[in-house]
């Protein structure tokens, strides 16, 4: 049986990190879990490389850039959670590795979607989050910048489909599936075999989840424009679902569903490589 006893999540100097913190307590106290928040960011200066060209003075403009940032955090550490129930991380300077590193001591991560427009991060790369994902193969919940408070957790979507990513993500959600008051799995037929579906839901109930199952014919659009329809439609509070890519010249090649929940989603989403 997965437990959860151990959580990681990501902070940064952005207001939205607080949802993550108060998410993540949310989580250690209803499963009896360990958690640690870790800020970790790219510094000024190697954000701003060329500033260095501009003269020996920078160098410490951007140094108090950065000592602006980590204070900022730590006063919304402070606000959002009780210090005692939360031990607090500082790394810097290189937050994919870093992170990716320390999920390694980790059941279950909580990270945030990257943001769009102005209010778009820039404390951490673009391809953070899949990155983290698929660096340290840990599960993670992703939760998007448009969430304004921690959700329950209680109506859960899983997105099935017979694949090593999809069973890592089932079992890594095992103790939130026993907790929710509902649990739909979905297959998509895309034109191979379809899934199975006994064999998942006879799975989840041999943990003592009981599921409902849905079959979905995949439509001409992104599938993952599908789901996250169909989670809306479920009114879901999380949707759990494989991470899928590959190495390709030393950067991670998205699929096309997991490029497009991760880059649109509307609700967290526990993901796993």
């Amino acid at each position: 049986m997965s437990t959860l006893k151990a959580l990681l999540v990501h902070v940064d100097a952005s207001p939205r990190a607080a949802v993550r913190l108060q998410l993540a307590e949310q989580l250690a106290l209803a499963h009896g879990a360990q958690a640690t928040a870790i800020y970790a960011v790219t510094s000024a200066l190697l954000r701003y490389p060329m500033a260095m060209a501009a003269g020996a003075d920078v160098a410490p403009m951007l140094a108090e850039v950065d000592a602006q940032r980590l204070e900022a955090a730590r006063q919304l550490f402070a606000a959002s959670v009780d210090r005692q129930r939360m031990s607090w991380l500082e790394v810097t300077g290189r937050p994919i590795v870093d992170v990716a590193q320390q999920a390694l001591y980790a059941d279950l991560l909580v990270l945030g979607q990257r943001g769009t427009d102005e209010l778009r991060d820039v404390d951490v790369p673009a391809d953070f989050v899949s990155s983290v994902l698929i660096d340290s193969g840990r599960p993670a919940i992703v939760v998007p910048h448009i969430t304004a408070v921690p959700p329950k957790l209680e109506r859960v979507l899983v997105a099935w489909k017979p694949t090593r990513e999809a069973a890592r993500a089932v079992s890594a959600a095992l103790p939130i599936l026993l907790q929710a008051r509902e649990v739909t799995v979905v297959a998509f037929d895309e034109g191979e075999a379809p899934a199975a579906e006994s064999g998942i839901v006879g799975y989840l109930r041999q943990h003592g989840v009981q599921a409902r199952f849905k079959r979905e014919v995949a439509s001409e659009i992104d599938v993952g424009d599908q789901l996250l329809s169909l989670a809306a439609d479920e009114q879901a509070d999380l949707l759990v679902m494989g991470c899928y890519g590959h190495g390709r010249a030393r950067e991670w090649v998205l699929g096309g569903a997991t490029r497009t929940v991760i880059g649109s989603m509307t609700v967290p989403v526990l993901m796993s490589h």
